[in-house]
């Protein structure tokens, strides 16, 4: 057994053994506005419902949404280094999990490749809701495996009382970190409103425990160079050891640098208000774990001169260094008016975005994605009569995606979607009742060929809960969904190097119809909580890259297809107060989730083993502390071309303190993350063996409210 395992499973044990009956804590009291239209808080919600917010979210919060979300309920990340991340929910990623600001798509390229950001900034959220299970009848059947919803109040609703501004310094050792953000709301007059915000993040290459290659990948690769040269000279081992200990200690090309500028205006009236706001970001970061984009090629000059001098390598590894440079320029407009009628309430949701995403190799632009794109909602809300209450809306999309460049492997396609959905609720008794319904069209076009795809889609859910007593519910929903082919699951043809594939679509796949259904338990009482999500969902042509054996540009050939799978699994989620001391209140949490998931054909790659995360805590009116652990099993359930992921479990420390009322709610915060500085690698990245998370990080920031 080694030292490692033996420190980490010591500290699951110690807080494993102290938080067992606990969890992480809900803000239930709050609002969700993600999911339906009829808003609910999260204690009322059927479903898995999570809200990251206040002291939570500034200590969550990451450079990515992906790090910033991954320790909520059912959520992982995909995790390309420090500068690319998404959320993955119950397994799923990609185009099932939709990104949203403010309701509306982060309308980006991030869904097309993992190594693509995320054009949403984390650090200028107020809240961000997570919704897993079948919330896409609002949103569309790219979000059919779950929502996150970054909410900044870019565009006010409600008039200031005065000034009202935030602003937050902070920085992390890992990294040599620095950021800053701050923002505004200034009422002009009795009706107008100006938000202005702004973010700035720059790190450095990050720390890591120990080589960047896990220890599984080195051991391959040695069995590999062994088995293909038996007699290669000693000093060209030597060099191939001098070389992998360059990626010792510090993953090279993880730096990260994004800046983001607001504006805003809104007008609010008595019935209502209406608003628009402009939003620029911009991210550059580098693409770790050695891709390079003249492998083949480089390979064979390897073989033609084996003695090739130091300096000509180096050079060589110098070129292939990649970057992304991402840039977008994005417009919202956002309004609402009440009634007095049947309808109570007409609400928009709209935003466009201009999108560009350079990829430099070395100096040189390599590849150039570029996405074009709107998207409206407009929503009816009746007012309830006799427990019934309900709403009606229509939305549209349409993008226009291009990739230029040597890793354009998708053609230029346009994708125009239009939905109409419809959701009920009636309360009866002790119990409430749930049904919504969504008819889309999509339609793909292949720029190049002119191919034109056409989907009719139809989705149903229904569900309820019923109070058994005034602490206990137990609820449930079904349902049955359709979701359209992506362009690049249609029409890849080409290398895409982030993720070492020749990737090839199908232009025969037809819809993806998932039927299933999630169960939820709830027990509540003063002082402790649980609460218990199962979920089973049955795909039908569920589509998937699978690897044909075979090999083109020096890659090997993944196909998209469509098969038989099932999802499967659980969230527990549980909280309780152990004890008083003065002023002190100590709590214990924990979490556990799981996914389960296969095809007829075998498991599906890169699924999230068993996790989970478990603290204490004590706070008082003005502290803070937390200790927690966070763990995740080994992962051995995989695909053919798959390598299994170790567990690991990694120690998290922090403390806040809070100053009174009066001096302008400053908060200090200090935490250190990996405290025992593991080696950690998520088995949802493309990258794990690698790149591992970072080692010991300790971050401290000042924020304050005014």
């Amino acid at each position: 057994m080694s030292f490692k395992f033996t420190r980490s499973t010591l500290a699951a044990t110690l807080l494993l053994s102290a938080a067992a009956p606990a969890m992480a804590q809900l803000a239930e009291d709050e609002i969700i506005v993600t999911g339906s239209p009829l808003t609910r808080s999260v204690d009322e919600a059927i479903t898995g419902v999570s809200v990251l917010s206040g002291e939570e979210l500034q200590d969550r919060l990451a450079g990515n949404i992906g790090e910033t979300l991954k320790t909520e309920p059912g959520v992982s990340s995909t995790f390309f280094g420090a500068g690319a991340s998404r959320p993955i929910i119950r397994g799923q990623g990609g185009d099932r999990v939709r990104v949203l600001t403010n309701g509306i798509g982060s309308i980006d390229a991030s869904s097309a490749s993992p190594d693509h950001a995320v054009a949403a900034e984390p650090a200028q959220a107020e809240r961000i809701e997570v919704l897993r299970g079948a919330s896409l009848l609002r949103y569309g059947s790219s979000g059919s495996g779950g929502i996150v919803n970054v909410i900044d109040g870019r565009i006010p609703e409600e008039m200031p009382d005065g000034v009202e501004a935030y602003v937050r310094i902070g920085a992390s050792s890992v990294d040599n970190g620095r950021e800053g953000a701050a923002s505004i709301d200034y009422g002009i007059g009795s009706n107008l409103v100006l938000h202005l915000d702004g973010t700035y993040r720059e790190t450095d290459d990050y720390r890591i425990p120990g080589f960047a290659e896990s220890a599984r990948l080195r051991a391959l690769e040695e069995e590999e160079e062994h088995d293909e040269d038996e007699d290669h000279d000693e000093d060209e081992h030597d060099h191939e050891e001098e070389e992998e200990e360059e990626q010792f200690g510090r993953l090279d090309n993880s730096s990260t640098k994004s800046t983001s500028l607001t504006g805003g205006l809104s007008y609010v009236g008595d019935r209502g208000f209406i608003g628009f706001a402009v939003h620029k970001f911009d991210s550059d970061y580098g693409i770790p774990g050695g891709h390079d984009h003249g492998h083949g090629h480089e390979d064979e000059d390897h073989d033609e001169d084996e003695d090739h001098d130091e300096e000509e390598h180096g050079e060589e590894e110098e070129e292939e260094t990649v970057s992304i440079g991402l840039d977008q320029t994005r417009i919202d407009v956002n309004g609402a008016v009440e009634f007095d009628g049947f309808i109570q309430r007409l609400q928009f949701f709209g935003g466009y975005a201009d999108y560009e995403h350079t990829e430099f190799e070395g100096d040189e632009v390599g590849t150039v994605f570029a996405n074009e794109g709107f998207e409206g909602r407009l929503e009816a809300i009746q007012a309830e009569k006799n427990g019934w209450s309900a709403a009606h809306g229509v939305q549209y999309r349409e993008r226009d995606f291009s990739a230029i460049g040597e890793e354009a492997f998708v053609p230029p396609t346009t994708t125009k979607q239009i939905g109409l959905y419809t959701f009920h609720e009636k309360e009866i008794g002790d119990f409430h009742l749930e049904g919504a319904a969504r008819f889309e069209n999509t339609k793909q076009k292949n720029s190049a060929t002119r191919e034109n795809l056409n989907f009719d889609l139809f989705s149903l859910s229904a569900g309820g809960d019923v109070h058994l007593t005034d602490a206990v519910r137990l609820g449930g929903t079904v349902f049955r969904t359709e979701r359209a082919p992506t362009t690049e699951e249609l029409y890849s043809n080409g290398p895409h190097l982030a993720t070492s594939q020749f990737e090839l679509g199908d232009n025969t796949l037809d819809k993806e119809t998932a039927t299933g259904v999630e169960l939820a338990f709830r027990h509540k009482e003063d002082g402790h909580f649980i609460t218990v999500n199962g979920f089973y969902t049955d795909y039908s042509d569920y589509i998937f890259e699978v690897a044909t054996g075979e090999e083109e540009d020096e890659l090997p050939v993944y196909q998209f297809t469509g098969d038989d799978a099932t999802f499967k699994g659980f969230e527990v989620q549980a909280g309780m107060n152990i004890a008083e001391f003065g002023n002190w209140t100590v709590k214990a949490d924990s979490l556990a989730e799981y996914v389960r998931a296969k095809t007829d054909s075998g498991n599906l790659p890169r699924i999230p083993p068993l996790s989970v995360l478990t603290g204490l805590e004590a706070e008082t009116d003005r502290f803070r502390l937390r200790a927690e652990l966070d763990y995740a099993a080994k992962q051995n359930k995989i695909t053919e071309f798959e390598i299994p992921t170790d567990d690991y479990a990694l120690v998290n420390l922090f403390a806040s303190w809070r100053a009174p009322v009066d001096a302008q709610n400053v908060r200090l915060s200090l935490s250190v993350l990996n405290l025992l500085d593991d080696d950690a690698r998520q088995h949802t990245s493309f990258l794990k063996d690698e790149v591992p998370l970072p080692g010991r990080n300790v971050r401290f920031s000042v924020s304050a409210d005014f």
